[in-house]
């Protein structure tokens, strides 16, 4: 499927995975993302939700649009999901198979590198396995490969050496830098989608100003539907990660009403300093 407007991050979540992943599709979300990353996600338990809504026949595979990614092993507590001591390869290859397992599928619409392994620049590491990405994604058992934590400087040295360039781009999004308004610029001009997220929790110093109250009392909306909104309406296709079903609503909301030009640009700029 075409991916949606909207994404439900599942990260943090713990025990109460499954029920909110549930309760996130039974709200209308149709983009779930996740990670292979026992540290910070329970991927398994997101299928566990998913094969429910499947087995109860409210939704099939192909109604959803599933995203998760390869984390390297110093992201990773001791519950990895491949052999550490294996090629990295052989490490996104098993990590990628234990994915299919834990979400019921035979396919993924999205397939992330969670971070290169190096601060600056890219690593031996990180070339070889976004070659092995790429193989995934020549073989149709993702439909597109992503990364996520990414700089600028580094997604143009990606640029020089993929074969398969990124579809998504996903970054933390802060206020401060305009937004992440750089790699959205050069995700903008190479037809890479940007994913937001953090939007809300990165920002809230940012967002508590008479700008924004204002705007809120205007469109007789929440700030978090404002922010979503500007996402939104800039390109970026954010995530959310509520744990409140009335939030959750609101958020999916966020596409039924428009901000205005001057409205964007001071949502632009609302937490450069």
């Amino acid at each position: 499927m075409a991916h949606p407007s909207f994404l439900y991050g599942t990260a943090w979540k713990e025990e109460r995975t499954a029920p909110l992943t549930r309760l996130a599709v039974e709200a209308g979300f149709r983009g779930i993302d996740t990670a292979n990353q026992r540290r910070h996600y329970f991927e398994q338990a997101v299928g566990d939700a998913l094969e429910a809504i499947y087995r109860e026949g409210k939704l099939r595979r192909e109604d959803l649009f599933l995203q998760t990614k390869f984390t390297y092993a110093g992201g990773q507590d001791h519950r990895l999901p491949y052999d550490p001591q294996a090629d990295y390869p052989t490490q996104v290859r098993q990590s990628f198979a234990s994915s299919l397992e834990h979400l019921r599928t035979d396919y993924l619409d999205s397939y992330v590198l969670h971070g290169p392994s190096v601060g600056r620049g890219l690593s031996e590491a990180d070339l070889a396995v976004w070659k092995e990405m790429e193989a995934l994604c020549r073989a149709g058992k993702t439909r597109v490969i992503g990364v996520s934590n990414v700089s600028l400087g580094q997604l143009h040295l990606l640029a020089e050496s993929a074969e398969i360039m990124p579809r998504f781009v996903q970054n933390r999004c802060f206020a401060a830098n305009h937004w992440d308004r750089d790699v959205r610029r050069y995700c903008a001009e190479r037809d890479i989608v940007y994913q937001g997220f953090s939007l809300l929790t990165a920002n809230v110093h940012a967002l508590g100003g008479p700008e924004m109250v204002g705007m809120t009392r205007r469109h007789g909306k929440t700030i978090a539907q404002l922010v979503f909104r500007f996402a939104q309406q800039v390109g970026m296709l954010p995530l959310t990660g509520t744990t409140d079903p009335r939030h959750m609503r609101e958020d999916l909301a966020s596409s039924t009403f428009d901000l205005t030009e001057d409205e964007l640009r001071q949502i632009e700029a609302v937490g450069v300093r």
